[in-house]
């Protein structure tokens, strides 16, 4: 009972925090570059950290981990190599090149890049693009509150349906009250108890596991569990092949980044564009470590389930509530331990919210602004734009937790689909829309028409073919994007002379 009451007072603190930065920031949002952008404020540490925050979303703390617990190291592995280099990748390409463009063309959004690098000037990229944030971020947060969900019905068998929604409230909340700069802020305090919590149970559960060399001899005691080359079959107990081009399709997933709009914002709102090498090295170093001790904690889980400390879980699903488990047992060490693996948990939470938070404002933006004023033809004043955003803010978190009303869905398959639409859609893009001169406003319509099409078309028809076609949707949709811009560019008329002399004078 202790143990419990420390739990819930330690996450408490937490939630109210997070509530307390909200209301602080909330005195800030005069008008809608505020909301959105901080007013191109962020400090190179905050960049950095909220950009991976709301990148790390509850899969670092449960997806990853769900993941190599159930079919070991290959599919983790590949995917969070991936993930490394476009993070890395994101950073040295995209980011100063975005930060100065977007300041030279007045975009506050990722829709309104679009529409003013392209000379758009019917705004069909914004209304095209705002479509596409509202279809694949709506899912993406229903995740997170399904995370949330599956935390407290876990640890003090709340119902997950209450417990959820009680999380989205919470969420929608700070987010609504404070914008960009309570999403930003709370995001570099959410990335440090991600950090902690990762520390923690790594140490935590390895020392009750009976050490690293236990750890890794359960694990290769499983067929496929260690390997690169093959892959655990939890049902039957044997190892299954996992072919190279698996693994391209895994690594595929750092593509993804160039298309993130709630990551790509972060790069717009750092005040010094000169400051940015500093949040890429801070940046790639954390995400690195992060993942790669995420992958740990799902090994040190395998032995956990051998002692009888954590229950067999089965199922991807089932298996992402490990690290909920381990905390659970630490909690039962006394007063000191419970209050650890409060924070822990808190941590758990963290990884959720601050993907959420910036979803939802993502998403609100592309309502409010991108598909009403712009592509619609509304003009409202500043205050009465921020009071729609922030309406936007209730109805998808509404839509969002009807979504998540299940919860024996996986977070990490929802990420993923959504994560290959967004890679799909815009990352082509916004590479060419930087790269290409010659890439005009009817290439970047069929790019971002034809990603979102093949997304769909992979995942659901394509890939039930099996054999080769069974691979991650983001690689073929991403291929099929490109050459769409690059030919239907090609084929139709140059941007005008206007657009070209900008996009000149916002190289870097």
């Amino acid at each position: 009972m202790t143990a419990q009451i420390c739990l819930v007072v330690a996450i408490a603190v937490y939630l109210l925090m997070m509530i307390l930065i909200g209301i602080i920031f909330s005195r800030g949002n005069e008008d809608t570059g505020d909301f959105y952008l901080g007013g191109r404020g962020l400090s190179p540490l905050v960049t950095a950290m909220s950009a991976e925050a709301s990148d790390m979303s509850s899969w670092l703390l449960m997806g990853i981990p769900g993941l190599a617990y159930v079919s070991g190291l290959a599919d983790p592995f590949w995917t969070c190599l991936g993930l490394a280099a476009g993070t890395y990748l994101n950073w040295l390409l995209v980011s100063k090149r975005l930060r100065r463009y977007t300041e030279k063309i007045g975009a506050i959004t990722i829709p309104e890049y679009f529409s003013k690098r392209y000379g758009d000037k019917k705004n069909v990229l914004t209304g095209v693009s705002a479509v596409i944030i509202i279809l694949f971020f709506i899912p993406y947060t229903a995740s997170g509150f399904a995370a949330c969900g599956k935390l407290f019905n876990t640890l003090f068998g709340v119902n997950y349906f209450v417990a959820m929604i009680a999380s989205a409230i919470i969420i929608a909340l700070y987010c609504m009250l404070g914008g960009f700069k309570a999403v930003s802020t709370t995001d570099l305090i959410q990335s440090i108890c991600m950090s902690v919590a990762l520390v923690i149970v790594i140490c935590f559960g390895a020392a009750q596991a009976g050490g690293w060399g236990q750890v890794m001899e359960n694990a290769k005691a499983l067929p496929g569990m260690l390997s690169l080359t093959s892959t655990y079959d939890q049902a039957t107990g044997t190892a299954a092949p996992y072919s190279a081009l698996q693994s391209i399709s895994m690594l595929a997933w750092g593509l993804g980044y160039f298309g993130m709009p709630h990551i790509l914002v972060r790069f717009m709102a750092i005040g010094d564009p000169e400051q940015l090498k500093v949040s890429r090295r801070v940046a790639t170093v954390w995400v690195v470590l992060a993942m790669g001790i995420a992958i740990v904690i799902g090994f040190i889980g395998i032995s956990l389930t051998d002692l009888g400390i954590v229950p067999v879980l089965e199922g991807s699903g089932n298996a992402e509530r490990v690290i909920i488990y381990i905390s659970t047992f630490m909690s039962s060490f006394g007063i000191f331990p419970a209050i650890i693996a409060g924070i822990i948990l808190a941590g758990m939470l963290a990884a959720t919210m601050s993907t959420a938070d910036s979803q939802l404002l993502a998403a609100a933006s592309a309502i409010s602004s991108d598909l009403l004023q712009d592509f619609g033809g509304k003009k409202f004043s500043d205050d009465t734009a921020v009071k729609i955003a922030k309406v936007t803010v209730i109805i998808i978190s509404a839509i969002s937790v009807v979504i998540a009303y299940n919860p024996d869905s996986s977070v990490f398959s929802i990420v993923s689909f959504a994560w290959a639409g967004f890679g799909a859609t815009f990352g082509p893009v916004m590479l060419l829309s930087l790269f290409w001169k010659r890439s005009n406003r009817q290439g970047a319509i069929a790019c971002m028409i034809a990603g979102a099409v093949m997304v769909f078309l992979w995942k659901y028809v394509i890939s039930t073919l099996g054999g080769p076609f069974a691979i991650y949707e983001l690689l073929p949709a991403f291929i099929v994007a490109l050459i769409a811009n690059v030919i239907v560019s090609l084929l139709t008329p140059a941007p005008d002379r206007e657009v070209l002399d900008t996009f000149d004078k916002a190289k870097v």
